[in-house]
């Protein structure tokens, strides 16, 4: 009954992984290949982290 008001760890995550991708691909499009490679790389690691938090939560 009080699941309902547990607050998501990984709503925050999920939201700044989309970000970094968003900002990944307006470098692609704009040329900037290094930023681009860099922010795709962030956006990778943080989803890791995103699978690991959930994939401990579907256990418990």
């Amino acid at each position: 009954m009080f699941g309902l008001f547990k607050s998501n760890p990984t709503k925050k995550m999920r939201k700044q992984y989309d970000t970094l991708l968003e900002k990944a691909m307006h470098a692609q499009r704009n040329g900037d290949i290094r930023t681009y490679s860099l922010l795709t790389a962030q956006s990778e690691k943080l989803w890791k982290e995103i699978e690991i938090l959930e994939k401990n939560s579907q256990g418990t």
